[in-house]
C-alpha cells in the first residue's frame, strides 16, 4: 500500500490522539488478526512481475461459453470502448453542478431516448446500479402510486432479483407472494387470475422468464389491470429486437438489465440497471432525469428535470436514497444502439433465436437428453439430462465447453437441467461440439 505519511507525521498524529505507538493504538484488537504471518516471496521487479502474471495469466482455459442466468456473452463493436474510453467521459462524475457537465448530461439524455423508443415508454431514468435493483425501485413505486402493500412476483423471475427485492421490502410492511407456474415453464393466466385482488399492487413479470421461455405478457397484463393493479415488467432489451416491447402489452414500470447492450461480462459486474415508466408515474421514479431546455442565448441545453433523490429533497418526501447513476455503462448502451439501430439490433436478436433453436434441436437428437420445456424461448432453454447436470458440466469443461448453469443449485427438483444459453457469439461449428460431447453421457 502507498502510505505517504513520514515517521514525523506518524509521530505528531500518535501525540494528537495520546499513545506512543501504532501498537498501542490498536492494543484492543486481538494480536493474531493484527498480525498474522505471511509467507510472502522476495519483491519483484516491474519486468519480473509482469512476466510472472502473464505465467499466471497462460494457465486460464478459455472455454466456448454456454452460461446465461442473468450475465450474457455478446459481441462488442470496437467502437464502443474506443468511444466510451476516451477522457471526457472516463473520468465524468455524476453531475451534481449539472449546467456545467453538458457532455454528461447530453449522453444521459441520450440514454433515456433510447430506452423510451426501445421499451416503448414515455419516460425513462438515467439508469441504476443493475436490473435487480431498478426493478425493486419499480416495485416500490408501484406500491406508492396504489397505496397497496401486497405484491406479487412471478415465480419464474431471477433468484436474484427475488432476494434484492426482498432485501429491499423487507422493514416496509409489504407481503410478497409468488404466481404459480404450469408444467411447460410458464406462468398460469387463471392462476394469477385467482392471485390477485383490490390488496395488488402489482405484478412483476419476467419476460422471457428464469428459465428463457416467453410468457404471455398480453394477457398476463390484462388480469393485472382488471384489479387495478400495475404491471413491472423485467425485460432483456436485446429481446426487443424481435419482442413486443413492454409498453405496447401496457406495462406500467418496466426494469431490465443494460449489461447485455455493450457491456463485458467482467466476473459479473458492474451491471447497468433500465428502469422506465408511463409518464403518469414520473414523480415516482428515483434517482435523475435529464431534458431539453433552451438557454440565455437560445441554444440548446441540457438540464437535470428531475431529481427525486435525498440529498435534493426532504429526506421522507425521496423516492430512494439509492440512486446513482451507472453513467459509464450507460454509455456504452447508447453507442451499441448507435451502431447497430433498429435493423441490427432485430438481426442479433434473430440470430440468437436461431442459434439457440438450431442447438436445442441438436440435443434433442441426443440420446437420454431433452431440449427446452414445450414453451417458446428466446436465446436460453432448460436442457434435462439423464444424470445429474454438475456431471454434464465437468464432462464438457474437459472437451473446452461451458456447458450451462446448473439449476439444482437453486432448486434441488432440478438436479438433473441445465439452463443453456446461446448467442450470436457461438459458430454452428461450436453447436455442433456441444451436441457432440454430450454423445455417451
Amino acid at each position: 500500500m502507498f502510505t505517504p505519511h513520514t515517521k514525523q507525521d506518524e509521530k505528531e498524529m500518535l501525540n494528537a490522539v495520546g499513545v506512543s505507538s501504532i501498537k498501542e493504538l490498536l492494543a484492543n484488537i486481538p494480536a493474531e488478526l493484527l498480525y498474522p504471518k505471511y509467507n510472502l516471496p522476495a519483491a519483484l521487479t516491474e519486468q519480473n512481475l509482469t512476466a510472472h502474471l502473464h505465467a499466471l495469466a497462460a494457465k486460464n482455459k478459455p472455454l466456448k461459453n454456454f452460461i446465461g442466468a442473468g450475465v450474457y456473452e455478446h459481441f462488442i463493436p470496437a467502437a464502443v470502448p474506443a468511444l466510451s474510453g476516451r477522457g471526457e467521459f472516463l473520468t465524468a462524475y455524476t453531475p451534481y453542478q449539472a449546467e456545467a457537465s453538458q457532455g454528461t448530461l447530453q449522453t444521459i439524455y441520450e440514454f433515456q431516448s433510447c430506452m423510451c423508443a426501445l421499451l416503448e415508454m414515455d419516460v425513462a431514468t438515467a439508469s441504476h446500479y443493475d436490473g435487480a435493483t431498478a426493478m425493486a425501485e419499480a416495485v416500490l413505486a408501484a406500491v406508492r402510486v396504489t397505496g397497496r402493500s401486497e405484491v406479487i412476483i412471478s415465480t419464474l423471475l431471477h433468484p436474484h432479483y427475488k432476494e434484492v427485492l426482498k432485501t429491499y421490502t423487507r422493514h416496509q410492511g409489504i407481503s410478497i407472494q409468488e404466481a404459480r407456474v404450469q408444467v411447460d415453464g410458464t406462468l398460469s393466466v387463471p392462476a394469477l387470475q385467482e392471485q390477485v385482488s383490490d390488496k395488488t399492487a402489482c405484478f412483476v413479470l419476467a419476460q422471457p422468464n428464469f428459465l428463457g421461455n416467453l410468457e404471455d405478457a398480453q394477457q398476463l397484463s390484462s388480469v393485472v389491470h382488471t384489479v387495478g393493479a400495475l404491471l413491472v415488467a423485467v425485460v432483456n432489451p436485446l429481446s426487443l429486437g424481435v419482442l413486443q416491447a413492454p409498453g405496447a402489452y401496457g406495462a406500467d414500470f418496466v426494469a431490465a438489465e443494460g449489461q447485455v447492450l455493450g457491456n463485458p461480462m467482467s466476473f459479473g459486474g458492474p451491471g447497468l440497471g433500465i428502469l422506465a415508466a408511463k409518464k403518469a408515474y414520473m414523480r415516482q421514479l428515483p434517482g435523475r432525469m435529464v431534458g431539453v431546455a433552451k438557454d440565455k442565448n437560445d441554444e440548446r441545453a441540457f438540464v437535470l428535470t428531475l431529481q427525486a433523490r435525498e440529498q435534493h429533497i426532504r429526506r421522507e418526501k425521496a423516492a430512494s436514497n439509492i440512486c446513482s447513476n451507472e453513467a459509464l455503462c450507460a454509455l456504452n448502451a447508447v453507442i451499441y444502439l448507435t451502431l447497430l439501430g433498429p435493423q441490427g439490433l432485430k438481426e442479433v436478436a434473430q440470430l440468437n433465436v436461431e442459434r439457440a433453436h438450431q442447438l436445442a434441436d441438436l440435443i434433442n437428437g441426443v440420446e437420454g437428453f431433452r431440449a427446452g420445456t414445450g414453451a417458446p424461448f428466446f436465446n436460453e432453454f432448460v436442457v434435462t439430462c439423464p444424470v445429474a447436470a454438475k456431471q454434464v458440466i465437468e464432462r464438457l469443461e474437459t472437451q473446452g465447453i461451458a456447458a450451462g448453469y446448473d439449476l439444482g443449485t437453486i432448486c434441488p427438483q432440478l438436479t438433473n437441467c441445465l439452463l443453456v444459453c446461446v448467442t450470436e457469439m457461438r459458430t454452428e461449428e461450436d453447436l455442433q461440439a456441444y451436441a457432440n460431447a454430450l454423445k455417451g453421457i
